[in-house]
């Protein structure tokens, strides 16, 4: 699976910024997929995660300000980001893994296949 994120950029606090993640290589039908985050000298945290269809599971951080979605047929994932706080400031990961009934994990170790990040700040 390759993931290749976009979007990423500078925003004033309060503002919004929607993420891209470009899916090849293997059918998107089959995998969960999820958006992770991650600031110099922390762990990589979860963000969101989304099933093959359009259940979800965030984290209780980004609950109400940030929405996953996917696109199978556009091979994309996306997470739109409203109510910014400079606390999202990170780089943020597309991530990729076969379909599981523990699709809700938010635990980056769950996941094999990594965009290159994207960098989200918020002043």
């Amino acid at each position: 699976v390759q993931l290749v994120e976009s979007g990423g950029g500078s925003v004033q606090a309060g503002g919004s910024l929607r993420l891209s993640c470009a899916i090849s290589g293997y059918d998107p039908i089959y995998l969960c997929m999820g958006w992770f985050r991650q600031t110099p000298g922390r762990e990589r945290e979860g963000v969101a995660v989304i099933a093959r269809g359009a259940s979800t599971n965030y984290a209780d951080s980004v609950k109400g300000r940030f929405t996953i979605s996917r696109d199978n047929a556009k091979n994309t994932l996306y997470l739109q980001m409203n109510s910014l706080k400079p606390e999202d400031t990170a780089v943020y990961y597309c991530a990729a893994r076969r379909w599981t009934v523990a699709w809700t994990s938010l635990n980056s170790l769950d996941y094999g296949n990594w965009g290159q990040g994207t960098q989200v700040t918020v002043s």
